[in-house]
């Protein structure tokens, strides 16, 4: 019987284990078995996403299911709720190096399909995930698959994993992942080619292996084209500011081009076309004086590599390179003064997202105090949903635009 990762998997999680997480985390049953119905193929989507980004994806893939399929997590699964179980903070660990800065879209994605909590929504997927690297790591040893091979056979189980992921969650997770429209090309050139074979007559039927070996071949590359160019028009890393119901920062880099922005002192920084750094710099050598404070107070550059840890206003430590930069920028512009604001999306409590988004632009506030140029920072400001222009019911992936941490020239 062929290996159907999404079946295998769903397989893991029945009333049992649906029961115990019901009761571990407050919520109804039927709430958390709709969860975990989308839950499971919206992991397996990111795996293979985080796979098609090129060699240094396929290989964390490749070790995350091997360490996975190693560590005995399939015999224990049912005790991911125990006081004295470690597998929920493995499994966000792993959920962090599959989604990256899209993490935060998936958990309130799923939350507000299933009608649960965020909080609820990071346990289920923290449970889910080590399952499922586990599941297909054995089925990669027991087919001594490597890299390639791998990323082969996850491209080819693209279909079943977005038919799989339930209605009212598909539209927001398949772009959001980078699977919209790969899986409908994928359907539609196989049925293609298997169409002309048969047009062919049965003699010619031993040519079907061929053409869709061919076709497998093409699917590849256009999937590695495609997803690649999905996470190019909407991450940049991650985001910056969050609402405090989904807690996700927001992207706004226009393309993930890789540049040298040469400062007056002569430094350059590694920076990306069109992000913060490559703009800010261009602003500041203008007479901006000239503009006047009603009209900079207007003027807004967001952070577009810049991450918080998880309801939380911690600056992670893959962000402090741009943090670096931004001082960099402003002790080669000595005499400019910046503002640092926090801005959410209109879902949640509104209360709450003004305290976030003020808590994470102080602590934005604050590191650049300790790079050395906190007197340059005149203030910061968390203005919650006030300036969002998205509505709550909106998709994720116009929303994710709402949240954002800025810097604006005095």
């Amino acid at each position: 019987m062929a290996f159907n990762v999404v079946d295998t998997v769903k397989n893991l999680f029945g009333d049992e284990m649906v029961s115990k997480a019901a009761a571990s985390l407050n919520e109804s049953e039927t709430s958390i078995s709709k969860a975990i119905s989308g839950i499971i193929p919206s992991i397996i989507g990111g795996i293979v996403s985080k796979a098609s980004s090129g060699d240094h994806g396929q290989g964390t893939i490749l070790d995350l299911v091997r360490s996975a399929a190693n560590s005995g997590i399939l015999n224990n699964i049912s005790s991911a709720f125990d006081s004295n179980s470690n597998i929920l903070s493995k499994g966000w660990e792993m959920l962090k190096t599959i989604f990256g800065d899209k993490l935060n879209g998936v958990v309130a994605a799923v939350a507000n399909y299933a009608g649960i909590k965020e909080s609820t929504s990071s346990s289920l997927m923290s449970m889910v995930a080590p399952a499922a690297l586990a599941s297909i790591g054995q089925h990669v040893e027991q087919n001594h698959l490597n890299s390639s091979t791998l990323t082969s056979w996850l491209a080819s189980e693209k279909n079943k994993i977005i038919s799989a992921i339930p209605n009212g969650l598909g539209s927001s997770l398949t772009g959001l992942l980078g699977l919209s429209s790969i899986g409908k090309t994928v359907s539609a050139t196989a049925h293609h080619a298997e169409e002309a074979v048969e047009k062919t007559g049965n003699s010619m039927k031993f040519l079907l292996p061929v053409f869709l070996a061919i076709l497998a071949i093409i699917l590849l590359i256009y999937f590695f084209k495609g997803c690649n160019g999905a996470d190019k028009a909407s991450t940049g890393t991650d985001t910056l500011q969050e609402h405090v119901k989904a807690d996700t920062i927001a992207v706004t880099t226009p393309a993930l081009e890789s540049i040298k922005v040469k400062l007056p002192n002569g430094i350059e920084l590694d920076a990306y076309k069109g992000g913060i750094e490559d703009k800010l710099v261009a602003f500041l050598m203008t007479d901006y004086a000239k503009l006047g404070e009603d009209s900079l107070k207007k003027i807004w550059f967001d952070f577009d590599n810049l991450t918080f840890k998880f309801g939380s206003a911690e600056i992670t430590p893959e962000s402090q390179h741009q943090i670096d930069n931004i001082a960099a920028i402003l002790k080669a512009f000595s005499k400019s003064k910046i503002k640092i604001g926090g801005y959410t999306d209109k879902t949640g409590d509104e209360p709450v997202n003004k305290k976030l988004s003020g808590d994470r632009a102080t602590a934005v506030k604050a590191a650049l105090d300790k790079a050395g140029v906190g007197k340059q920072v005149i203030s910061a400001e968390g203005y919650g949903s006030d300036f969002a222009v998205y509505p709550a019911n909106a998709p994720e992936s116009d929303r994710v635009h709402d949240r954002h941490v800025s810097v604006s020239v005095r």
